[in-house]
């Protein structure tokens, strides 16, 4: 018996015999995650956009959302729980907000205005009855100039921002609406606002496409279809959600029909799902697998020559193969071609002799090599496959006179430090993280790194990288309101972002996920989220 097969027969073993006896259940797709844990469930998930994907979505609507019923096109921003919504003419930090009507949460109450100021408050007003501090960080960071909302009728809010923001509409897909009502009668019988959120993660309700039937943390979270929905119904009449977050292990779990659906498959058992009849989906997705740059005083990182080098180093088609063709090779955060690309004048590409030559400018050569710390995660939302990706790159480095040592941490761990910044006591010294990150809109793909506001603990901008120049830049996009003027402004910000050679950019990921052949209707979209209301079990 091969190494692979004894692995793969010990990660059969190891998973909880009951998954099995669900694979006769008619219209249950069983799924499994990346995640080590079941994402949060209270409406605002952790676990990076795993969480999101599974999690919230499923479970909760937000006021805006991404189309995700088409793989062939960029994922459009529509209505959701607004059904239109425009900045005031005269104040650009007011916008308005039509709220859908007849929308009822999975307890039976109503969602209206007073619903969507309840979950602002939840986050943002410290002196709210319901604010949750778990809930800060994955939300706040990702919507960084909302400050209030302000009911102004049954159906219609005003929110809020600090500063002038054409960016807002989007960063409300990451808001959730949790049931006002559920909580309090959650709060009624427990101890504390603390005690009533987990309550209310055990038994949540939002307004989602699913509701939650079972819930064992670590273990597994359990979805029945919501048949009251207000939108298009789901096909399938039950999601299970496990966490597998060794690779090895869920490809078990699905050649042994533990599980219906896997997120990254390791790309070395990609022939053998394929010769066992699964189905294998992948697409061009907006995203980065990068490492972010400490640019602190004392870090090598701050000095562009090595930054240049390290993106010199990296032989990215090599790597590419590695994962089985299942990257696209990344020149920035996006692609040529994209609104956003500009005319940078760094061209990222394999060169290790200018590399060798950029960092002898810096001082640095055979007998005084460049000693670099990253820290990295073993698996996780959108991570790919770390750690054979990241030795990889190692061995490129060293090859270069560059030695990488790793600190290795859990993904949600990983996650967390990214919020807090490189000068925290949390990155233990790290020159560079290695989280990978969404694209699919300017504050995501850009703002919340180079913009100096955005530095720990507002959002991600982990390096505290700091530059008039980008600010100003990231000031004009987000003021310009026009789309076209926009989209001149962010090319000239992401230009100008791969000439300072801000990341190390390494991968684009295209999600390949494998399914059973009995898992069908299944869309997968150019985006890190997927229509869980699209596939069924025929």
């Amino acid at each position: 018996m091969t190494l692979r097969r004894l692995l793969l027969a010990a990660a059969c073993a190891a998973l909880p015999a009951a998954h099995a006896l669900e694979a006769s259940a008619q219209g249950t797709i069983r799924i499994g995650m990346t995640a080590a844990d079941i994402p949060l469930t209270h409406g605002q998930p952790d676990q990076g956009f795993e969480g999101n994907r599974f999690t919230g979505i499923p479970l909760y609507d937000s006021l805006t959302a991404w189309d995700l019923t088409r793989g062939d096109r960029a994922t459009p921003l529509v209505p959701s729980l607004a059904t239109e919504w425009a900045v005031d003419a005269n104040d650009k930090t007011k916008w308005i907000f039509r709220l859908r009507q007849g929308v009822k949460f999975h307890d039976g109450s109503d969602f209206n205005a007073d619903a969507v100021v309840w979950n602002v408050r939840k986050v943002l007003d410290r002196e709210a009855p319901h604010f949750d501090p778990r809930q800060v960080g994955v939300t706040a960071t990702r919507m960084p100039t909302l400050r209030r909302a302000e009911r102004i009728d049954d159906y219609t809010v005003a929110l809020y921002t600090s500063e002038p923001d054409s960016l807002l509409p989007i960063n409300l897909t990451n808001l959730f609406m949790a049931s006002p009502a559920h909580w309090e009668r959650k709060r009624a019988a427990a101890a504390s606002a603390e005690a009533a959120w987990n309550a209310f993660a055990a038994d949540p309700s939002g307004t989602g496409p699913f509701r939650m039937s079972r819930f064992v943390p670590r273990e597994r979270a359990e979805y029945v279809r919501n048949d009251a929905y207000w939108g298009n119904k789901a096909r399938a009449e039950r999601i299970v959600l496990l966490p597998i977050p060794e690779a090895n292990a869920r490809t078990a779990a699905l050649l042994s029909g533990q599980v219906d659906w896997i997120e990254a498959p390791a790309p070395d058992a990609i022939p053998q799902l394929r010769a066992r009849g699964m189905r294998i989906e992948s697409n061009a997705q907006p995203h980065v697998w990068p490492w972010q740059p400490c640019f602190a005083e004392g870090s090598p990182l701050a000095d562009v020559r090595i930054r240049k080098a390290i993106n010199l180093g990296i032989d990215r088609e090599g790597l590419k193969t590695l994962l089985g063709g299942l990257m696209v090779p990344a020149v920035g955060t996006v692609q040529p071609g994209h609104p956003w690309w500009g005319n940078p004048s760094f061209q990222i590409k394999y060169d290790p002799e200018a590399a060798k030559r950029l960092l002898a400018e810096a001082g640095f050569g055979p007998q005084r090599p460049l000693s670099l710390k990253v820290q990295i995660s073993a698996s996780g939302s959108g991570q790919m496959q770390p750690l054979p990706m990241n030795e990889f790159i190692q061995q490129n480095l060293r090859e270069i006179g560059v030695n990488v040592e790793f600190d290795v941490i859990e993904w949600n761990a990983l996650f967390t430090n990214w919020r807090r910044g490189c000068k925290d006591p949390s990155a233990r010294g790290a020159h560079a993280i290695n989280v990978s990150f969404a694209a699919m809109d300017p504050f995501f793909a850009m703002v919340r790194f180079w913009d100096s506001k955005m530095a720990p603990p507002v959002s991600n901008n982990w390096g505290h990288f700091s530059d008039p120049r980008f600010d100003a830049m990231v000031a004009e996009a987000r003021t310009s309101f026009d789309a076209t003027a926009r989209d001149a402004a962010l090319a000239k910000l992401h230009a100008a972002g791969v000439d300072e050679a801000l990341f190390i950019w390494i991968a684009h990921d295209v999600a390949p996920r494998a399914m059973s052949p009995r898992v069908r209707g299944f869309v997968q979209p150019q985006s890190w989220f997927v229509d869980l209301t699209l596939p069924y079990i025929q």
